[in-house]
This record gives structure tokens, C-alpha cells and sequence, in this order.
């Protein structure tokens, strides 16, 4: 098929579809909010309604159109998928939810890429269906920015693997079936080199899930808690030993996946708006701030293009995805700066105008993604050692193991 007759039929697909489910609400002109707050009850029937469109693409074969056809997809080419995707921001009025981003886009690909056939068979039709959300379990208390230093521990005991540790700052885990999980195996090797990766169902004997109110107002992340949670080896993702392989992976598509903020917080247009209907679009300071947000949205339209032909030349995500995180980011930096010039004290006091005191959840949401999928300093280290090879930062741990660099550590920073 080509391009132009798939363009027309999906759009035809997803509007009838969209209209056979109910899904008629009106996007919120004036939705600028980086990270949604919503009660558990509307987040639980935003989540089915979502399983529901997923479940209608499965079976239409719109779910994974670039997807290899041996785990499920339809292996087509990228654009076909793009466009899909275009299509669907058009015409389908669901609003985004994360899980199912972390589910589709991060933790899906990387087991079509390092699970056993085994695992593709038992996750990959489920996910693609809608009836399984995975998020992930990477980050903790001591290893958020050097994720290596994870301290969950994962020890063997025959054919099963005993788990024990905590996990902070995971999306969607309140929701989840699964979760991706990145333990230490061996703490008598350099810290990279003795992790390994796992599939958790999370309502195994042991884990506890926590939410976490955030200053925006709702409870996206959560803290996860695993109290000797069993599970068997046949759960384990990639080899013993090889897990920080496992999670460079699956941060490389969240870092690829990132910059395209189509969807999340303030767009261009609405800060257009919202100065016109407070007459600061004349402002030079204002045209400057909305000019520096109208040159970052462009340049993510040209990484996307850019992000199409490596993938179209079989190119694996690589760091590159970091340098596209960082402009990403500069972006939602600079339309809160924006918002904070347009509206001054409405941001901060709800006046009843509309399209106003609402910036209020973009400028408090927005910093949060300097530190998601890893922290902007991180992200800029990694372009200077991968992409421009510059030398690597001194390291105080290099050459010890992660219990001997554990217990060189002050007392305060452990």
C-alpha cells in the first residue's frame, strides 16, 4: 500500500473507531500540564479506556506497524508508523498517559530485542493488545543520576532469584501488571559490570507500591518496595551480569522516544494565544522568549526526521538520544520561561481568566524532565565522552568493586 492510500484509510479507521468507542471529549484548549493530576478513579478509567484503543489497533493491525512481523508487528517501514501516530493526535481526543508509553515504546522494544523467545511470546502479544502495562524499576534513594549504583539486591536460590531492595520515582507503578527491574547480583564486581535484569509481576508476595504527591498536584511516580520477592529464572532479562547492557538499552529509546513533545506540556500556539488575549504579544521581551520556543520546536520536527533515517538504515538507538533529551528539555525550559513573561502574577493566583493561572501546572511540571531518564548534567556527560569523545570524567570508584567503592563512601552520602 501506499503512503497517501494508508494515510487515508487509517485516518478513516481511527475517526469511525474513536466514534464507535465514545471517545468524544474535546481536547482542553488550555491543557499545558507537563504531568497530569487526576484522582485514582479518573487516572484507573483514562488507563481502560486506553486498553481499550490499544486492543482496537490489535486487531485492526494498526498496533505495531514497524514492528518485525516474528514478534507481532505488521514490518512495515517507520513512516508508516509516524503517521499513524499523526493521525491519531488528530483525530483520536484520548489524553497521553506515561505507562503506556513506558509499556509501548520502552520496555516492549527491549524485550523484542534481548528476550528469550520464551519472553516474546508471554509479553509481546499482551502488551500489544493493551493487557499488560510494564513500568520501569531502575532508579533508587543512592542511584538516580548513577543509576549504576543500584543497591536492590537479587540473589539466586536454585531455579528462582530472591529480590530485596527499593525503588523511587517509577511511573505508573500503582497500575502496572509489570515491571522491568535492574538488581545487583554480584557486589564483589565494578559496579556496571555486576547487575542483571529482570521481569516482576508486581503482585508478587513482597512488593508494596507507594505514590508520591507531587508539587504539580497528582501522584504520577511512586516508590516500589520488594520485600524477598521471589520470582523464577526463566523472569530474567538478558544474562547474569549483563543487566546495565539491559537498561542503556531501554534508557536509549526513553532518551530517543523524548523529544518528541507533541504531546506534553505547552505548545507554541498556545503560548501565542494566551499573550494575544493578554495584548503582550507586542512585547519585544515576550516575542524574543516565544521566538527561542518556536526555533526548539523545529529543531525536534528536524531530529524526528533525523531519527527516521537512522532507523530506516537499521541504526540501534545510540546516545545520540541524549543530545535530543537535552534540546527537548531546553524546550519545556523555555516555554515556561515564556509563560512566566506573558502572565507574571496570574501564574500564580487563579484570576478566572481562561488559559491563564493553568500555565501554573506547565512551570511546576516542566523541571521534573531535567531529571526524568536521567539528569541533564548526565546527559551532557554522555555527549561529551560517546558522541564528541572527549575524555571521561575522573571517577573516585574506578577499578574498585561496588562493595569495596559502598563502604569507601562517607557515612552522610550512603
Amino acid at each position: 500500500m501506499s503512503l497517501p492510500a494508508f494515510e487515508s484509510e487509517a485516518r478513516e479507521w481511527i475517526i469511525a473507531t474513536a466514534a464507535r468507542l465514545g471517545f468524544d471529549r474535546v481536547d482542553d484548549p488550555y491543557d499545558v500540564a507537563v504531568f497530569h493530576d487526576m484522582d485514582h478513579v479518573e487516572e484507573e478509567r483514562l488507563l481502560g479506556e486506553h486498553r481499550t484503543w490499544q486492543r482496537a489497533k490489535f486487531e485492526s493491525g494498526y498496533a505495531a506497524l514497524d514492528w518485525p512481523v516474528e514478534v507481532g508487528g505488521s514490518g512495515l517501514d517507520s513512516v508508516f508508523a509516524e503517521t499513524f501516530v499523526r493521525l491519531e493526535n488528530e483525530h483520536c481526543p484520548l489524553r497521553p498517559h506515561e505507562l503506556f508509553s513506558v509499556t509501548m515504546h520502552l520496555v516492549a522494544p527491549t524485550i523484542s530485542l534481548l528476550g528469550t523467545a520464551e519472553q516474546k511470546q508471554e509479553f509481546l502479544p499482551p502488551m500489544l493488545r493493551g493487557d499488560l502495562l510494564a513500568c520501569q524499576l531502575f532508579s533508587e534513594p543512592d542511584a538516580g543520576s548513577d543509576l549504576a549504583n543500584v543497591s536492590t539486591r537479587a540473589v539466586r536460590d536454585g531455579e528462582d532469584w530472591v529480590i530485596t531492595g527499593q525503588k523511587v520515582w517509577t511511573s505508573g507503578a500503582q497500575f502496572a501488571e509489570w515491571g522491568e527491574l535492574i538488581a545487583r547480583t554480584d557486589p564483589d564486581q565494578p559496579k556496571h559490570a555486576g547487575l542483571t535484569a529482570f521481569l516482576v509481576p508486581l503482585d508478587a508476595p513482597g512488593v508494596a507500591v507507594r505514590p508520591i504527591r507531587q508539587m504539580s498536584g497528582g501522584t504520577s511516580f511512586n516508590e516500589v518496595f520488594l520485600d524477598e520477592v521471589r520470582i523464577p529464572d526463566r523472569l530474567r532479562l538478558g544474562e547474569v551480569g549483563k543487566g546495565w547492557g539491559v537498561a542503556l538499552t531501554t534508557l536509549a529509546f526513553e532518551r530517543e522516544g523524548g523529544s518528541d513533545s507533541s504531546s506534553i506540556g505547552g505548545q507554541f500556539s498556545q503560548l501565542v494565544t494566551t499573550a494575544r488575549d493578554l495584548g503582550r504579544d507586542h512585547d519585544p521581551l515576550v516575542r524574543e522568549l516565544m521566538a527561542r520556543v518556536y526555533l526548539r520546536q523545529k529543531l525536534a520536527q528536524v531530529d524526528t526526521l533525523l531519527d527516521r533515517q537512522s532507523r530506516e538504515g537499521g541504526a540501534a538507538p545510540s546516545a545520540v538520544g541524549s543530545i535530543r533529551k537535552v534540546q527537548w528539555v531546553d524546550k519545556l525550559t523555555a516555554v515556561s520561561a515564556a509563560a512566566r513573561a506573558i502572565l507574571g502574577r496570574d501564574l500564580v493566583a487563579d484570576t478566572g481568566v481562561p488559559g491563564t493561572f493553568s500555565w501554573n501546572a506547565h512551570v511546576l511540571g516542566a523541571p521534573g524532565y531535567s531529571i526524568a531518564g536521567g539528569t541533564d548534567q548526565i546527559q551532557r556527560n554522555i555527549i561529551a565522552e560517546r558522541v564528541l569523545g572527549l575524555p571521561q570524567e575522573p571517577r573516585s570508584d574506578r577499578g574498585l568493586t561496588w562493595r569495596e567503592a559502598r563502604a569507601a563512601q562517607p557515612v552522610s552520602s550512603r
